[in-house]
């Protein structure tokens, strides 16, 4: 263990920070493996460990199945569990506008807005009504207490094929302040490993599906449902020189980026390059032209002190995206603007863009359209 000096000593451990010996600690388990394989982490090392399961909107059987997987870990962890039905709460702040983006125009990333509004604070919740000082998931991100500062540090993973911290760069600092991430210094594989080699009940279940909700569903079925038959709107596909190459069965279908499913003859693919709500327009380019340098983007929210206009970063544009470097300006307040120095493929609106200082999070915002600059 490495101490680190400040008011008092701190001690980082595999990933997290706490003071002192180890205290009391909510965990969120999900039903996978990361968050079982986090609870018993703690458990070793000697943290008074509380599980808690939130219910969400889903397919019935998929949700009873996590709860039982749940209940399995927590028998075997001999650790107590809190069932907890947020599926009003997640209804209205994350199902709701995940389907209005895709109406809009947009492609919405609902772990991060499920991180922000839901997940952590209702942790938080938790963990203040059963009087536990601690709270922590089983992302692959990492916090460090800053050495010059009361503050902490967000930091990539150190798996960077599992690196969770673009999804985590919108919870509250005070959120942080009080979150363990048991796994941030480890790999997935060795989590697995644990797993198997600890036999944690939890281990033969599948991977979890990025987005939880639609159980590996298809998106398009999910908002056609909810939304009924305002859903088939058929429009013109239309090239950058404004000829009409084809025909689509709502705007809502498509993504920036999309190839496949265009029902486009042509001797060279075509990608979407921009959806027009307004007139009902998707808008299709050849793939070279999709690469762009600039990035507009509103609702800021930053975890370290904001950066000076003008200043040189990496950002994210996705969460599969490789960090690139550019220079970051403010447009007005909460607005920024983000110049590449090489062009990248495929900006979305509705995706976040996430700021690094090498493995730092500094913070991000929502990517929007280039003419939301002057609404």
């Amino acid at each position: 263990m490495t101490k680190i000096f400040l008011i008092k000593p701190y001690w980082f451990v595999h990933g997290y920070i706490m003071t002192g010996e180890p205290s009391k600690v909510v965990v969120a388990l999900s039903g996978g493996v990361d968050s079982a394989v986090a609870a018993f982490l703690l458990k070793s090392e000697g943290w008074a460990v509380h599980g808690v399961h939130f219910l969400l909107s889903g397919p019935s059987e998929i949700q009873q199945k996590k709860t039982e997987s749940v209940q399995a870990v927590c028998s075997f962890l001999d650790i107590s569990l809190q069932l907890v039905d947020v599926r009003s709460s997640f209804e209205d702040l994350v199902l709701r506008p995940f389907t209005e983006a895709y109406f809009n125009g947009l492609t919405p990333n609902p772990c991060v807005l499920c991180n922000e509004v839901m997940k952590f604070e209702f942790l938080s919740r938790v963990a203040k009504e059963e009087h536990l000082p601690f709270m922590a998931t089983g992302h692959y991100a990492r916090l460090l207490l800053r050495q010059h500062s009361a503050g902490i540090s967000l930091l990539r993973g150190r798996d960077g094929g599992k690196d969770q911290s673009y999804f985590l760069h919108r919870i509250a600092r005070d959120h942080l302040g009080k979150t363990l991430f048991p796994l941030g210094e480890k790999k997935k594989s060795w989590v697995r490993d644990m797993a198997r080699k600890e036999k944690i009940p939890c281990r033969s279940l599948p991977e979890s599906q990025e987005i939880c909700f639609l159980a590996g569903g298809d998106y398009r079925h999910f908002i056609e449902a909810r939304k009924g038959h305002y859903a088939e709107e058929k429009g013109a596909i239309i090239d950058t020189a404004g000829t009409v190459v084809g025909e689509h069965r709502g705007a809502h279908r498509y993504t920036i980026g999309q190839r496949r499913g265009l029902g486009i003859a042509s001797p060279r693919p075509y990608y979407v390059k921009e959806i027009r709500m307004r007139t009902n327009e998707i808008i299709v380019a050849r793939r070279e032209e999709l690469y762009s340098r600039s990035v507009l983007a509103r609702d800021i929210r930053w975890i370290e002190e904001e950066p000076m206009s003008g200043e040189n970063l990496l950002a994210q544009i996705r969460y599969r995206h490789r960090a690139a470097p550019g220079v970051f300006e403010m447009v007005s307040p909460g607005m920024m603007h983000f110049r590449f120095h090489e062009p990248q493929w495929a900006v979305t609106p509705g995706q976040a863009i996430v700021w690094y200082d090498g493995d730092r999070v500094l913070g991000g915002g929502w990517i929007c359209r280039e003419h939301e600059k002057d609404i």
